[in-house]
């Protein structure tokens, strides 16, 4: 996974990963900054998901948007 493109377009990015994750606040979005293991630690403290099923609901939500 090319990860690297939603890093380098946090910004846009944001609004997609909002709302698919809609726990996730404003505050949390800027924190992350693309990062994807910040991501995947929020998204653990937010809805308490384990390690594995983040992982998995990021790679499907990431192969699923159109780049």
């Amino acid at each position: 996974m090319d990860w690297d493109r939603v890093s380098g377009n946090w910004k846009q990015v944001k609004g997609k990963v909002k709302e698919q994750w809609g726990k996730l606040t404003d505050d949390d979005l800027n924190v992350i900054d693309g990062r994807r293991d910040q991501l995947e630690g929020k998204i653990q403290e937010r809805y308490g998901y384990a390690k594995d099923q983040v992982r998995k609901d990021i790679d499907d939500w990431y192969s699923s948007q159109r780049w």
